[in-house]
């Protein structure tokens, strides 16, 4: 809208157009002040002074000095000798370290033991020989009516506790007392009579079969 310079206008038209003009005029600074605003801060940068080498570089990070002195107490001296160092006849020795020393004692005490049972067993065996052969000889010194007599003694001892044994076992039946413990004791008894029996009866053989 333009107004020519000395018309009067009518004061509601005249505050009207004064505000017009205040608006536009703040517009006016409003877009001024946005495009200020829009410039990059590396435009800003670059019209600025520049920095110098020392100023564009990144901070000195801290630095940790240490007060106080590593110990060296646990340090190996390697001019001294140690555990890792041996002899130059090491490999000649027929004994190297100690573990072996300690292993080779216990497989020598070992070897030992194993030969004294050796030893005994064979000793029982060859005493357990020696009274088969005196008992075999005297057996066949006998006549044949002593050897026939033994015979019979040695059937009716077994027959003889055998018949006892069971007889034992009928009165405890009878009384309701035979239990397991009891016929186990009488079948005990009864094969340890029937082995000397056979054994008494293989001498017999042996004896006169010689």
């Amino acid at each position: 809208m333009v107004v020519n310079p000395g018309t009067h206008l009518h004061p509601s038209l005249a505050q009207q157009l004064e505000t017009t003009t205040n608006c536009a005029n703040s517009f006016s600074l409003r877009r001024h002040a946005s495009q200020t605003i829009n410039m990059s801060y590396a435009n800003a940068a670059a019209k600025g002074p520049k920095q110098s080498p020392s100023e564009a570089a990144a901070p000195q990070q801290p630095e940790i000095i240490p007060n106080e002195s590593a110990s060296t107490s646990s340090l190996i001296d390697v001019d001294m000798p140690s555990v890792h160092t041996v002899p130059s006849d090491f490999m000649e020795q027929d004994v190297q370290t100690e573990t072996q020393a300690n292993r080779i004692d216990r497989e020598e005490t070992a070897r030992a033991a194993k030969a004294k049972a050796e030893r005994a067993r064979k000793e029982a065996a060859a005493k357990a020989k020696k009274a088969d052969s005196w008992l075999t000889r005297q057996v066949s010194q006998l006549s044949d009516g002593a050897a026939e007599g033994i015979a019979a003694a040695n059937l009716a001892t077994f027959v003889g506790v055998g018949g006892y044994l069971g007889y034992k076992a009928w009165k405890l039946y009878e009384k309701g007392n035979l239990d397991g413990k009891a016929v186990g004791l009488g079948v005990g008894i009864l094969a340890a009579v029937g082995a000397a029996q056979a054994v008494v009866g293989s001498y017999l053989y042996r004896g006169k079969k010689n």
